[in-house]
């Protein structure tokens, strides 16, 4: 049952990646079972959704918690988070389309661990000097994820290039002078 269940969320990920709109019947047809059996693990489209955002989180919030326990400076695990959570955010990029429609407010509140641990690093690296501080916090990492989230989503041909650029990118973003982010990526990437 569970390896079902798993299958068909897999699935979805493609069948969505490929058209956000798709239905319940075309998610089933592509993984080759019935509706009625999606619609025994996923009573609706929003529960399909759901459970498939909340892997997501669960995954970029096991690698913020590792990268933490680290203790690097702020710019260095910044990195470490764009190159570990690259697959993630690529894997699941058509969640960026279905977060602009019906399903945008579900979204957003499941990824408030995510968002709580990225505007705490983003807070270290300001009371450390790494970081700007044109913005608060919880701004500037929104806007920092979402440059990655939104190079992820235009499925560059190259995937280390775009993870080089979503990191660049992101570090711009947060103040790190572009000197110092090209460094920081070129040892790590």
């Amino acid at each position: 049952m569970k390896e079902t269940r798993d299958r068909i969320l897999d699935v979805a990920l493609e069948v969505l990646g490929e058209s956000p709109d798709a239905g319940m019947g075309e998610i089933a047809a592509a993984a080759g079972v019935v509706r009625r059996t999606v619609y025994g693990h996923f009573p609706s489209r929003l529960d399909l959704i759901r459970t498939l955002m909340e892997r997501a989180v669960a995954e970029m919030t096991a690698v913020l918690t590792d990268i933490n326990a680290g203790g690097a400076a702020a710019d260095v695990m910044w990195v470490e988070f764009v190159a570990r959570v690259w697959p993630v955010a690529h894997r699941y990029r058509v969640l960026l389309a279905l977060r602009r429609g019906e399903y945008g407010e579900a979204i957003h509140g499941l990824l408030g661990p995510v968002d709580e641990l990225l505007a705490d690093l983003v807070a270290r690296g300001q009371d450390s000097g790494v970081f700007a501080r044109h913005l608060p916090p919880a701004v500037l990492s929104q806007l920092a994820y979402g440059a990655v989230f939104a190079l992820a989503d235009t499925d560059l041909p190259d995937g280390a290039r775009g993870a080089r650029a979503a990191t660049i990118t992101s570090l711009l973003m947060l103040g790190v002078p572009e000197a110092r982010a090209i460094t920081l990526v070129d040892n790590r990437l």
